[in-house]
């Protein structure tokens, strides 16, 4: 599954061949993100670029922040709260879509989401 930080790497970019996310495109035949991700890439996008995410987007599966990954985000809320720590809800309810889906999270912001011991990155 990968984090918005991967499609906006992409979109920046413009050697598109040699980005983090045509790599995994051809590693993988599967590539997720969760509606969050989905959220986050139209917040913040201008009517020119709509096409251009349409287009992008239409290649992932699209996996919701269903009942299974709000109770993952409750519990890792929770987990973090004890510890002290913190984390962007964003990056929670991403992290716990990947989890509660048993799929390995890739990310450019790795720091991000290190906090989380239950998930894995790639």
């Amino acid at each position: 599954m990968l984090d918005t930080s991967i499609l906006i790497d992409y979109f920046r970019s413009t050697d598109k061949i040699n980005t983090r996310l045509v790599q995994l495109s051809e590693q993988y035949t599967d590539l997720f993100i969760s509606t969050i991700t989905e959220y986050e890439i139209f917040n913040g996008a201008t009517t020119e670029q709509l096409n251009f995410w349409n287009d992008v987007l239409a290649s992932f599966t699209v996996l919701s922040f269903d009942s299974s990954a709000a109770r993952a985000a409750a519990k890792l809320r929770n987990k973090l709260k004890k510890q002290g720590r913190t984390i962007e809800t964003a990056d929670l309810f991403i992290a716990s879509v990947a989890i509660s889906n048993n799929l390995i999270l890739d990310t450019f912001n790795r720091k991000h989401f290190l906090v989380i011991d239950s998930l894995t990155l790639l």
